[in-house]
Parts: C-alpha cells; structure tokens; sequence
C-alpha cells in the first residue's frame, strides 16, 4: 500500500488549498482515511478523518468549519479542501489509511498503518 500526498503550496492568509492523497497498491474502498500535520518542532497532529464509507468525518477544532475531508472510492483518492487558511495551520500534512475493514473516522494515529510521504503547506500571513 503506497499513500501519495499532493496539492500543498504557499498561500496567503484566507486563501484555500486543496490536498489529495491517492492510494496505490491497495484500495481505499472500505477503509477509513485521516489527515494529519506536524508543525517544525511540534508533534503530529490529527486534523480530520472520513469513515470508510465516507458517510461520517470528523474534525479538530481548530479546523472544524474551515476544512472539509472528503472520498472519491472510484477514483481511490481522498482529499482535504482547506478554506480561510490561517499561518498556524503551516505543516506537513500527511494522509493514512486505516488499518481496521469498515472503519470509523479514528482520531488516534495508532489506528493507521499506512501513511504517505507528507506535502507541506506554508501559509504567510
């Protein structure tokens, strides 16, 4: 299972972005899927997940009603649309498939095995 993050950039402040994690070897069909990102210096941190049948997500607070996490099973991709970015929302962001068959939108990064390589987002302000 190979996870590919793309569609990170500089942005200004309020501006949006739109990341894509698509999945090769594998199937995202039945799996949960989750963002996460790391700040320099700061631990990885959940952001948003989507049940394996994309019919319930999840948020952190500090995105909830910006960020909208959403999954295309034909075309084996989940993405991220972010909205009114912000500069603390700066970091790596890295997308993960669920380990568990019919999963729930997890919180925990425990219940993800696999992960993609990261794409940076950069917001100045």
């Amino acid at each position: 299972v190979q996870l590919q993050a793309s569609g990170g950039g500089l942005v200004q402040a309020g501006e949006s972005l739109r990341l894509s994690c698509a999945c090769s070897g594998h199937t995202f069909t039945g799996y949960a899927v989750g963002w996460f990102r790391q700040a320099p210096g700061k631990e990885r941190e959940f952001v948003a997940a989507i049940n394996w049948n994309g019919g319930s997500a999840v948020y952190a607070d500090s995105v909830k009603g910006r960020f909208t996490i959403s999954k295309n099973n034909a075309k084996n991709t989940v993405y991220l649309q972010m909205n009114s970015l912000e500069p603390d929302d700066t970091a790596v962001y890295y997308c993960a498939r669920s380990v568990r068959l019919l999963g729930s939108p997890y919180v925990g990064k425990n219940e993800y095995m696999y992960w993609g390589q990261g794409t940076l987002v950069t917001v100045s302000s």
